[in-house]
């Protein structure tokens, strides 16, 4: 039985206990947010805001919800997560993404150089965690990034991730995406080598090297992973406002294409608006705007169903 452990914000916590409504437990446990049961899977919410998985498929259900954290090896996650001396003043690669925990909208990653002498100028642009910024803000830092940096960015639209989601969980699709960008980036500015690879940590290192034994074109040197990556280098921080303008334009696109607005985030307002996309063209359609798999497909349908 595996077991598994995420560390999530409150409000996330707040959208898994919708998402999982049909699965809850009549139990009262003293510090728990909620307990469900899933396909086997017990899943416990605490109040401190971690969330425990356990089940054999514990690893591929707590992957819808990030970063991750295997508890059956917990010296795989201590790896790297100490960064050398002046990491920060680096040249270095830094890899995002944003779009998994959105059941409308695309999964983007994106992967940014930036060297040493970029840096400042980055730092001048108001760079930094795309969620200490608004839309606004990130739709104009995405161009002047682009300007400044090399970048790789990969968009995998919904119609394409349901066509790979049952063979590819969220874990491993984001290592796929992650790989190609930051090969592709490396290929993009050769002969340059970067001191360093920072990836937003999602998993575990050791989770991250099992998946990434899949892949054609493996990077597997000079990788540090660490959660809050943008904390640590203005690569990530860039590659993050890329990531989120990227969706961004991609949400408005498709809100205007079907006629609907699409919300961000899995909340009862993606249940309402998937509703109205069924009635529309049925659930072809609503594979063209939406990660079906979630949660939302089953409860949009109940609505639709009225």
């Amino acid at each position: 039985m595996s077991h598994v452990v995420l560390k999530l914000a409150k409000t996330k916590i707040t959208e898994m206990k919708h998402a999982y409504q049909r699965y809850l437990l009549n139990k009262s446990v003293p510090y728990t947010e909620f307990i469900a049961k899933k396909n086997g899977i017990t899943i416990t919410a605490y109040t401190s805001g971690k969330v425990m998985f356990q089940g054999n498929d514990a690893e591929k259900e707590a992957a819808l919800w990030g970063d991750a954290t295997d508890t059956k090896s917990p010296q795989s996650t201590a790896a790297k997560t100490s960064l050398p001396p002046n990491f920060s003043q680096r040249s270095i690669i830094g890899s995002d993404e944003v779009g998994n925990g959105s059941y409308f909208g695309p999964l983007v990653v994106c992967a940014v150089y930036a060297e040493t002498e970029k840096l400042p100028a980055l730092k001048k642009l108001g760079v930094k965690d795309s969620k200490m910024l608004t839309d606004p803000q990130i739709r104009q830092l995405a161009p002047q990034i682009k300007a400044l940096v090399p970048y790789q960015q990969l968009i995998v639209e919904p119609r394409k991730y349901n066509e790979i989601q049952p063979a590819y969980n969220a874990v491993r699709m984001k290592v796929a995406l992650h790989n190609q960008a930051i090969y592709l980036l490396q290929k993009k500015i050769a002969p340059q080598k970067p001191e360093g690879i920072l990836i937003d940590q999602f998993t575990s290192e050791a989770n991250y090297r099992k998946y990434l034994r899949s892949e054609k074109n493996q990077v597997t040197e000079n990788l540090f992973f660490i959660t809050k990556g943008e904390q640590y280098h203005l690569a990530v921080a860039a590659a993050s406002i890329l990531c989120r303008a990227a969706f961004l334009e991609a949400l408005e696109k498709a809100s205007s294409e079907v006629g609907i607005h699409l919300p961000s985030g899995a909340g009862t307002k993606s249940d309402e608006a998937a509703a109205k996309i069924l009635k529309k063209g049925g659930i072809a359609l609503l594979g063209d705007y939406a990660k079906l798999h979630f949660a939302n497909t089953v409860k949009a349908e109940k609505i639709a169903a009225r």
